[in-house]
């Protein structure tokens, strides 16, 4: 059996490291890895190759940059597809709900290939979002769908996909979190950064709704102002941050905090430590809300929705909108008291990988 698996962004990386580690146990199983290139340098992109322990990429295309999300996926389909007539597999993998996964899926489906979707079925219902569209069409034309939690299933169920096709399995992300816990402390990005565990925050931020306008920045940036005041932040910042920080004339507003670090893209384990470490997260990612769930530590989400609705329910997520104020709140009672008490979902065990592996044996064989 010939697997190709199509991956482009960090969030790909993390959550194909461990299924790639499982596919190596089994000799009948030949697994090609195409990276689209969607996310390019080295912190985003090479340095999780090395950390992870994933192979060099088999294919490695150019992303077409620069562009909007429509003509993005044209590019990249079209790329896929030439890439998979070359490699001619029985199935291709897609992970999560970025351009790659959908590009990927919609030209295997193209050439007749059998897709496997892993995250499939989660739902925000926010229809602005580009991932919500890139989920929905993805698993329309997948033949595996691979779910992380119970309301994925619902989910699918509720869009007339075949029961049949649907496979509650568990979270590859947390798979990967659980075998590099150990080196990721380790780290030594707390000495570096100068912090003390529970003594500083976390802040990521990349979304469009959250990042694309000077307005809505500036309004991230007053809730950090008056936040850093109270504890100090360590800011990670995304490329598409940075960006839009320098198109309006925002990184002075940013560098003036005194108690905030502004720092690069972090790579896996140092990120992992410091999030382990923090005394909460303030963040608008979706694996975020898995990943801080798994270490027990509070999570606010500056969203109005979720599509990982487990990690509130279960988790130590809070969903706060995106209202200053309420935001504020919550922070600063957290910074006298962060007991959030949360539990483990179901088959977020770091065994999920291996769930997979052994329905597409069965289903294979």
């Amino acid at each position: 059996m010939k697997i190709v698996s199509i991956v482009g962004t960090r969030p790909n990386f993390i959550k194909l490291a461990a299924l790639v580690e499982e596919l190596k146990k089994h000799r009948k199983m030949e697994h090609v890895l195409i990276h689209t290139g969607q996310h390019y340098d080295f912190l985003m992109s090479k340095l999780f190759f090395e950390q992870l322990g994933l192979p060099k990429p088999d294919e490695h295309l150019v992303c077409q940059t620069g562009v909007g999300a429509d003509e993005q996926k044209k590019f990249l389909k079209a790329a896929i597809k030439e890439a998979l007539k070359r490699q001619k597999p029985d199935l291709v993998i897609v992970v999560g709900d970025v351009n790659s996964t959908v590009a990927g899926a919609g030209a295997a489906k193209e050439l007749g290939i059998r897709v496997a979707h892993v995250e499939a079925g989660l739902r925000s219902f926010d229809k602005s979002m580009p991932e919500e569209i890139n989920r929905v069409q993805t698993d329309k034309i997948s033949d595996f769908l691979f779910t992380t939690e119970e309301s994925a299933n619902k989910n699918l169920l509720n869009e007339g996909i075949s029961k049949d096709k649907i496979f509650f399995v568990g979270n590859v992300m947390i798979d990967t979190l659980l075998s590099h816990k150990e080196k990721a402390k380790k780290s030594k990005i707390l000495s570096e950064l100068r912090l003390k565990k529970k003594d500083y925050a976390v802040v990521t931020v990349h979304r469009p709704s959250n990042v694309d306008s000077k307005e809505s920045l500036s309004y991230v940036l007053d809730i950090l102002e008056n936040l850093q005041e109270n504890i100090k932040i360590v800011f990670p910042i995304h490329p598409r941050t940075l960006k839009n920080l320098e198109n309006f004339n925002l990184l002075k507003k940013v560098k003036s905090q005194k108690n905030l670090t502004m720092t690069k893209p972090l790579g896996y384990l140092d990120f992992l430590n410091l999030m382990s470490n923090s005394k909460f997260v303030l963040t608008d990612s979706g694996g975020i809300q898995e990943e801080t769930t798994a270490w027990g530590v509070p999570c606010i989400t500056m969203r109005d929705n979720t599509e990982r609705p487990v990690t509130v329910e279960q988790g130590t997520n809070l969903l706060v909108s995106t209202n200053k104020d309420k935001i504020i709140a919550i922070c600063k009672g957290l910074i006298k008291k962060s007991d959030v008490k949360g539990k483990m979902p179901k088959f977020w065990d770091g065994k999920a990988a291996q769930r997979i592996v052994k329905i597409l044996i069965k289903n294979f064989s």
